[in-house]
């Protein structure tokens, strides 16, 4: 009895030690700037917290906050352009990336609701001419797509993308054309912007207008937003925030990836009528609601958000940051600064 029980302490003391290295090694790989950002004792205010950003590398930083019951709040800190100094404004406007997803998504289950489209036709009864193309374009449907469920492979993984970004949706479609796919239809789930590619291609195809322009139409005009661009080309140059790289000096925000163009305020408005019901009536809310999410985050080179609504305390949050880097260190820094001032509002909400 007493030789058992000495195996059984030696068992506990040699886990002791594995847990104690495994942690050790976990926490020598893990970059101690995220350890910093997540051990720091949380700020009181989320002017606090945006400024504390500053020291993680980012130029600038851009916070939206809507509570409800509470006017919107507006932070910032650093630069909107770093090299003239010029301070950050957080009414700027900014390159939303993926956030722009969302926007489709809604798009999709508009002209879903209306019978312009069914989420079980698939890519090839829209676009015969892919028959062959595209792996499977006879078996993915458009819910796959808009799921990321396709197995189509993500455009903006091909070599050289970003130093080179297509010039058109037919130029980027080409790049995947005839590449086996990375799975079966509906087998797997990977993320891939050619999904949301073909998706706004067949809204134009269905609409017989240029994509953004229905979303103007649909989503944009009814909430009355007005800073919202479907590309750089539309705006003024000056009133886009600076977007940098680490390891590249010049500002890149004049490289065109195809980005929808937004402030933080014009994103927070419509992420709170998504959210909220406003946006989609109540069928229409119901089809969103089995396709895709209400939250989302965007990232291309030079710049980062994220976009989120918090029910427990009926927050949305609008943060933008306009730095990046190739380990994507950057990315998960977004990540904690975002949920800290999640934090910071709850606390001050339950005072």
């Amino acid at each position: 009895m007493e030789n058992t029980k000495n195996k059984i302490s030696k068992k506990k003391q040699l886990f002791r030690i594995f847990l104690f290295v495994s942690t050790f090694i976990s926490l020598w790989f893990v970059p101690w700037i995220l350890v910093k950002a997540w051990i720091l004792p949380l700020p009181n205010t989320v002017q606090e917290q945006v400024d504390q950003s500053l020291s993680y590398g980012f130029d600038g930083v851009i916070v939206y906050v809507d509570e409800a019951g509470k006017p919107p709040a507006f932070y910032g800190s650093g630069y909107h352009n770093t090299e003239k100094k010029i301070p950050v404004n957080p009414k700027a406007l900014f390159k939303i990336a993926s956030i722009s997803k969302l926007y489709d998504a809604v798009a999709i289950t508009k002209l879903v609701h209306d019978n312009h489209l069914s989420l079980d036709n698939t890519l090839a009864d829209y676009f015969p001419e892919l028959i062959g193309r595209i792996e499977h374009a006879e078996t993915i449907t458009i819910r796959m797509m808009v799921q990321h469920r396709s197995g189509i492979p993500n455009l903006t993984k091909t070599p050289n993308f970003w130093n080179d970004p297509p010039k058109s949706s037919k130029e980027a479609l080409e790049l995947i054309l005839d590449v086996p796919a990375d799975f079966e239809p509906n087998e797997d789930y990977e993320y891939s912007n050619t999904n949301y590619l073909l998706l706004s291609m067949l809204i134009e195809k269905v609409t017989g207008q240029h994509n953004f322009q229905f979303i103007k139409d649909n989503i944009l005009t009814p909430l009355g937003l007005k800073n919202t661009y479907g590309s750089i080309s539309k705006i003024e140059m000056d009133d886009l925030m600076s977007g940098y790289y680490i390891g590249v000096e010049e500002d890149i925000k004049t490289t065109d990836y195809g980005s929808m163009i937004a402030s933080a305020e014009d994103v927070g408005i419509f992420l709170r009528a998504l959210n909220d019901g406003s946006l989609l009536n109540e069928k229409e809310m119901e089809i969103y609601g089995s396709i895709y999410e209400f939250n989302h985050g965007g990232l291309i080179p030079g710049y980062q958000s994220m976009a989120e609504y918090h029910k427990d305390i009926d927050a949305v949050v609008v943060q933008f940051m306009n730095t990046t880097d190739f380990e994507g260190y950057q990315w998960n820094l977004l990540q904690i600064t975002h949920t800290r001032i999640v934090k910071i509002l709850r606390k001050v909400k339950q005072l």
